[in-house]
């Protein structure tokens, strides 16, 4: 493997860089996008009895809070009723988008990133390519060149197309797999925001 390195030449540094990278991306998001993490076990539920208290208290709100990234969606609607006991429901639901809209950029973290990394690697294998074949060609002179010498030097410099291509496939299949999981998981932090908040207005009503 170090010897191909060496003999790709600069161009396949860039590559490794975005391998490394691309590498601790998904593992950071394999960690992060658990379920348990995203929505642990009875958090609606819990909002459900802290909410059917008349003044919520300040430690089961904090608590609250802590239960993953569903727990301060739903927290943002109690927060808003200790501030304004009078506030409407359509101000409840309005502080509950906006903590939704933190939690999705917080479950969408680094996506962007992994996503631009499975665009740019094969663009950057196929430069390290065509940088290869400059430099055999321009080292080659009239009369001189060898056939057998050639086409090694372009074998050689086919490895960055190769490891760009190593490097983009898995990357896209998991921002593929990330973006699909983070839209389901999107989609049930907004069922459970609801449902809380109809249940904030049944109680009030």
């Amino acid at each position: 493997m170090l010897s191909i390195i060496q003999a790709a030449g600069w161009p396949i540094w860039p590559l490794i860089f975005c391998s490394i990278l691309a590498l601790a991306l998904i593992l950071e998001r394999l960690f992060q996008l658990r379920e348990y993490k995203v929505m642990p076990p009875r958090t609606l539920e819990q909002a459900f009895e802290i909410a059917r208290q008349r003044v919520a208290p300040e430690e089961n709100v904090l608590q609250l809070e802590k239960k993953g990234v569903l727990g301060p969606v739903l927290a943002s609607g109690l927060r808003c009723l200790q501030k304004n006991p009078a506030a409407s429901d359509e101000d409840i639901r309005a502080h509950m988008e906006i903590a939704g809209r933190l939690a999705g950029r917080q479950l969408e973290r680094y996506l962007t990133a992994l996503g631009t990394i499975a665009s740019a690697a094969p663009l950057l294998g196929l430069l390290g390519t065509v940088i290869g074949m400059i430099e055999i060609f321009a080292g080659q002179t009239a009369g001189s060149s060898q056939p057998a010498q050639v086409a090694y030097g372009i074998s050689i410099a086919l490895y960055n197309t190769a490891f760009g291509l190593i490097v983009a496939i898995p990357a896209l299949m998991f921002w593929r797999y990330f973006r699909t999981l983070v839209d389901n998981m999107l989609l049930s932090l907004e069922v459970a925001s609801e449902q809380f908040a109809r249940h904030l207005a049944q109680l009030r009503h």
